[in-house]
């Protein structure tokens, strides 16, 4: 693939070269924020923040964004239904250090800083997903966007709550369906959007009410799209191949929820039931096809000061019985998953002890897994886990200290022969936070965390012809052990606010899979499906390894306030690289990114217009070829139809790709088969009532 030098243009000219510094772009947003906000500080009186977001998934319920050690971002109102797509991945794929495995657009799951997989936990209102995305990039997370009120994700010593082992971070997935409150009239929303590059028509609904001392809530979602437009060919090595379409890529997806629960004075305790059904297509030579169905049911409760010197008790339970299908072009079923997930979890909030503050608790996790086909190529496997954890938090004056720690036994038990192995995990963190003057704030978060190898690193074996690769686990795998450093400065109020992150993640014992080349010729090897060697086979071999890496980076963003309620713009930039121990650099990190956003409001009007510059990846792992980069210029307008203050419609109009350029996903393993969407316009209404 070839790759012309592109200027990034939007107002002023920004030029960026291909092979420039990889620490250009973020040097350039952090002296446009300090310089920014050294010259606006002398203009303007502070502005503070009127709605901060309140953050669910962190020990400590008051805590907003600006009050955690730890970096935190959470998607919510506009702007998450701005950036819907029909995968978690691609939904929070513009936010600072995400992006998404996009396996075309009806698989997509979250990358943080270059980890991801069982390195990142994706929840659903604090409970496991409990679906099979983690083990491969071609499966889809459970958890819909076009339900969520809004999408948390954490980082540092809050993650210890949720599992050991998720050293990208947690992406919390929040969306009411169990009613914590009483409502005086019945709340909800309604949504309903079109999409000229996927054809896409979706549309979904929220509703809560309550009758007496009783709540409810009930919800739904339905997508169809067909195969989606881009500006070139799909394979543009292959002259033959379709140009304009990328083809078996369509979505046909829905769901429905319902929800209730009992609140008295001192709590609630409630559960809900909720039902998937997903069958997309994945893109590529093998035409297959994923035909996914799942029942979900949850359990919550919480009791405000449950006995002496306890502030409350959490409870939550979470089982999921999942399947899918793996559909051949022919028709006939390759390989069927099957999983059946509990995991619940009981979480204490003692009292202030010599000024400190802190939740301790413990969690349960069972799974019932098995991928069965012709051959066996997971086998059937039970596996389980028990943790405990305490996170602690303590202020004086300007600082804010978090301690975190948790200790975990998981263990694999497989059937036909295979060894069972279990794992002793231990998780400390540290964070502190510096208001050193009003509105500034430093921090500095340390953790050492361990990751057991999942069912499918141990284990697999066979084809896999949703991702086009012939896999082989290794039973003898070690527990990763992660060690991070994360630096934070960030300025919260005024005419502009900015953050700097700085990261570094040591790895020991870091699990991957790489490709193989057994005559050295530098071709990755191919099998066909019996495993056999052939130079034209189908499927690419590729095994897990292991051995020591790191990942290091730095993120940055300044928004400008330009007039106070109605204009600001947004410059940000991201940046990670994945080194291995022996000199390589770790397959499928994400290039240098950086950008800008212009918003403006005036009455009932919106709009937005941003452009995203994502470089040339050229640091490249054994057998891995170079991505070219590409621009992305997105707009919206939109319109709120106010009927109250918290009532209304808003209709709204989006270009996106509007230079319809060529962009492929360095991050996929689909990247020379399918191209993110060409130019699209997406049209659709929101109401609230």
């Amino acid at each position: 693939m070839s790759c012309t030098n592109c200027d990034f243009a939007c107002g002023p000219v920004l030029r960026a070269h291909e092979g420039s510094s990889s620490y250009a772009a973020l040097a350039m947003a952090t002296l446009l924020a300090l310089n920014a906000s050294s010259v606006q500080a002398q203009k303007a009186e502070k502005i503070e923040l009127l709605n901060p977001v309140v953050v669910t998934a962190t020990p400590f319920e008051d805590r907003t964004e600006l009050d955690i050690a730890q970096p935190v971002s959470v998607l919510k109102g506009d702007d998450l239904r701005r950036k819907r797509e029909a995968s978690l991945g691609d939904t929070l794929s513009h936010e600072l250090g995400v992006t998404s495995s996009f396996f075309g657009p009806g698989a997509g799951r979250p990358i943080i800083r270059g980890l991801d997989g069982p390195r990142v936990r994706v929840l659903e209102n604090g409970i496991g997903t409990l679906d099979i995305s983690s083990i491969s990039p071609d499966h889809a997370v459970t958890a819909e966007s076009l339900n969520a009120s809004q999408i948390e994700i954490l980082r540092g010593p809050s993650t210890l709550l949720y599992g050991s082992g998720a050293s990208g971070g947690v992406v919390n997935v929040v969306n009411g369906r169990i009613p914590k409150q009483l409502f005086k009239s019945i709340k909800g929303n309604i949504e309903a959007r079109g999409n000229t590059a996927t054809e896409e028509r979706a549309g979904a609904f929220n509703a809560s009410g309550s009758i007496g001392q009783a709540s409810w809530s009930v919800g739904g979602f339905k997508r169809k799209t067909d195969d989606y437009h881009i500006p070139g060919r799909a394979n543009e090595s292959d002259p033959g191949s379709r140009k304009g379409i990328v083809g078996n890529s369509a979505i046909n997806s829905g769901g429905l929820s319902g929800g209730g629960s009992y609140v008295g004075e001192r709590g609630f305790v409630g559960g809900s039931i909720s039902r998937m059904d997903n069958e997309y297509g994945i893109p590529g030579p093998e035409g297959s096809k994923i035909d996914l169905k799942q029942t979900r049911y949850d359990l919550a409760g919480e009791l405000d000061k449950p006995m002496a010197g306890l502030e409350k008790l959490k409870v939550r339970m979470g089982y999921n019985d999942y399947k899918h299908n793996e559909i051949e072009s022919t028709g006939e079923v390759a390989t069927r998953f099957k999983n059946q997930g509990l995991e619940s979890r009981a979480e204490l909030t003692h009292a202030t002890v010599a000024n400190w503050n802190g939740v301790f608790g413990v969690q349960f996790r069972n799974r019932h897994f098995s991928a069965l086909g012709e051959e066996t190529v997971v086998p059937v496997t039970n596996s389980h886990s028990v943790g405990v954890f305490l996170v602690e938090e303590r202020n004086w004056n300007r600082w804010r200290l978090e301690l975190g720690g948790r200790g975990e036994y998981a263990a694999q038990n497989p059937k036909d022969g295979h060894p069972s192995r279990s794992f002793g995990l231990y998780n400390v963190s540290a964070g502190i936070l510096w208001k050193f003057l009003d509105g500034y704030g430093l921090s500095l978060t340390g953790i050492r965390g361990q990751r057991a190898p999942s069912t499918e690193e141990l284990y697999i074996h066979g084809a896999h012809r949703g991702t086009a690769t012939f896999q082989s686990g290794n039973n003898g795998l070690r527990s990763e052990t992660t060690n991070n450093l994360d630096l934070a400065l960030r300025k919260t109020s005024g005419m502009v606010t900015w953050k700097i992150n700085i990261f570094h993640n040591w790895i020991d014992n870091y699990i991957f899979v790489q490709s193989a080349d057994t005559n050295g010729d530098g071709v990755a090897d191919r099998v066909n499906q019996e495993g056999m060697l052939e130079p034209t086979g189908e499927f690419l071999v590729q095994n897990f390894a292991q051995g020591g890496a790191r990942f290091y980076g730095a993120e940055a963003e300044t928004v400008l306030t330009l007039k106070p309620d109605e204009i600001d713009l947004r410059l940000f930039a991201d940046y990670v690289r994945g080194k291995l121990d022996n000199g390589g650099n770790v397959p499928r990190i994400t290039p240098l990114r950086f950008g800008l956003e212009f918003n403006h409001r005036t009455g009932p009007w919106t709009s937005n217009i941003s452009a995203t510059r994502v470089m040339r990846q050229n640091d490249l792992a054994e057998l891995e070829t170079s991505t070219p980069g590409y621009t992305m210029v997105n707009m919206e307008v939109s319109y709120r139809i106010k009927k109250t203050r918290s009532n209304g419609i808003r209709i709204f109009l989006q270009g996106r790709n509007l230079l319809d350029e060529e962009m492929r996903v360095h991050t996929s393993f689909l990247k020379n088969f399918a191209p993110l969407p060409g130019r699209a316009l997406v049209a659709g209404l929101r109401g609230e009532f």
